[in-house]
């Protein structure tokens, strides 16, 4: 079964996250996609220090209506830093007959040379990088950490990178929908709406729980 990843502080899940998972899932006939909320994020804090279980629930919250999306909550279990390296290697232990494709915006592969054990990503699954706002690839192999760049085959045409594990690399164009967690935020913050910008069950929780005040 070919099944999407997709992780992330989910602080708050909004409709770029939904509209990114849906095209993907759709571009590359997946299965489904699991929502993997992170417990602590390795990168930068947890801004606002909302609790894990307020973004799980939102998360839950914004996927309940399409049978092609589900949620876990592994990396809030095992705790401590929320390495992806750790997650994709649980998942494929426990479940070594799926393919995994894990969804990351452009942004973030941009700055992929700096995470753990990133070299050990590339050989673990699939990777789908999705073009976001402002962080457009126009060459995959241009922007591949140095030191694993011979570890590849480009095919250009595809906008695809092979690895010497058979795992690709694919390039999504065209999805970057301007939509940020931390603008959410603020409008909260500052009691705006937050219609169109996540889904209304979401906006209802957060309004409920008074999170982001």
């Amino acid at each position: 079964m070919k099944v999407g990843i997709i992780g992330g502080t989910f602080n708050p899940i909004h409709l770029a996250h939904l509209r990114i998972a849906e095209e993907v899932r759709d571009s590359l006939e997946l299965a489904r996609v699991v929502f993997i909320p992170a417990s602590s994020p390795p990168h930068k804090p947890l801004a606002g220090e909302i609790p894990f279980a307020h973004r799980l629930a939102m998360v839950q919250l914004a996927v309940q209506d399409n049978p092609a999306f589900s949620v876990s909550d592994m990396e809030g279990k095992r705790g401590g830093r929320s390495y992806s390296i750790d997650t994709l290697r649980t998942l494929r232990n426990d479940h070594p007959n799926d393919e995994f494709f894990f969804i990351i915006g452009s942004d973030s592969f941009l700055e992929i040379g700096s995470w753990h054990e990133f070299d050990a990503i590339f050989a673990c699954c699939n990777l789908v990088v999705v073009e976001r706002p402002g962080a457009a690839i126009t060459d995959l192999e241009t922007v591949l950490p140095t030191a694993i760049a011979g570890e590849f085959d480009y095919l250009p045409e595809e906008h695809r990178l092979v690895h010497r594990s058979g795992y690709s690399v694919h390039y999504l164009r065209g999805i970057p929908f301007d939509i940020s967690s931390s603008a959410i935020r603020e409008q909260a913050r500052q009691g705006h709406s937050l219609r169109y910008l996540v889904p209304s069950t979401v906006e209802h929780y957060i309004k409920e729980q008074r999170l982001y005040l």
